[in-house]
């Protein structure tokens, strides 16, 4: 039975396993840490359990859009296991993130990834917000968002995330 609760300081060493395990051709752990190290309230990050082993991971990291405090939410990381991905984990992390943040008043999630994957969990194309850095032509599809609050005003302009998610490497192939 998979169980889903908010990380504590504890789920760290096992997180910086997991990311390897998950995607061996990139490396997150630094992302990781700096997530766990954020100040209180910044970052909602939730894990997947089986029993007492972690297998699987999901941040939220609550940001602005343009000079709009705390309206939006970036999705990422997300992992699940190697061997227990396929199974529903990611998109269960997804939707229990989802429903915290909303309970926060967040507006709008946020992310950068395969459309294919997303667009299961309700992300479709984003135009309006712009990443903190351009991307690549190929990757056109996959700066996605789902609305969670509908207002009068469409949130628009860059997204603005704290000082970790502010380097290059993180936006580019």
């Amino acid at each position: 039975m998979i169980a889903i609760r908010k990380a504590d300081e504890a789920d760290l060493e096992p997180l910086l396993t997991l990311y390897p395990d998950a995607f061996p051709d990139e490396d997150l752990t630094a992302l990781v840490r700096d997530l766990f190290q954020a100040p209180e309230g910044e970052v909602l990050s939730l894990v997947a359990t089986i029993g007492d082993q972690i297998v699987g991971h999901v941040a939220f990291t609550l940001c602005n859009v343009d000079d709009r405090p705390r309206t939006a939410a970036m999705l990422a990381p997300l992992a699940v296991a190697s061997a227990m991905q396929r199974r529903g984990i990611g998109k269960a992390l997804i939707a229990e993130g989802m429903r915290l943040v909303k309970a926060e008043k967040i507006e709008q999630v946020l992310v950068l990834g395969d459309p294919k994957y997303y667009s299961q969990s309700g992300f479709s194309a984003e135009q309006a917000i712009a990443p903190p850095y351009p991307l690549p032509l190929e990757w056109a599809g996959a700066w996605q968002s789902i609305k969670l609050i509908e207002t009068a005003q469409n949130p628009a302009g860059p997204l603005r995330l704290p000082v970790y998610w502010m380097k290059p490497a993180l936006w580019a192939p």
